[in-house]
């Protein structure tokens, strides 16, 4: 396979990686024990649950709808080459 012809670089798969754990990280944060039919449990209304990790999986988001639409570099030596290759071939 052409590495040239890809969609992504390994900074993109990267960032997409680190912005999937920062969600995982989270939904882990929101997790938690609940309440049940004859308790009531007010540690569900936590900043922690309702402030903090709700943002940290906004920004893992955000992240990783960056690292989609983020454009790898590309070589100027690259081009030149394959323009090179097309010319010869006229």
């Amino acid at each position: 396979m052409d590495r040239k012809n890809l969609a992504f670089d390994r900074m993109n798969f990267i960032l997409l990686a680190v912005g999937m754990v920062v969600v995982i990280i989270g939904f882990i944060l929101m997790s938690g024990g609940g309440t049940d039919d004859n308790t009531f449990n007010p540690e569900i209304f936590s900043a922690m649950r309702i402030k903090v990790a709700p943002v940290i999986c906004f920004i893992g988001f955000v992240s990783m709808v960056y690292a989609i639409m983020r454009k790898p570099k590309d070589n100027g030596t690259e081009n030149e080459i394959e323009l090179d290759n097309e010319e010869q071939k006229l």
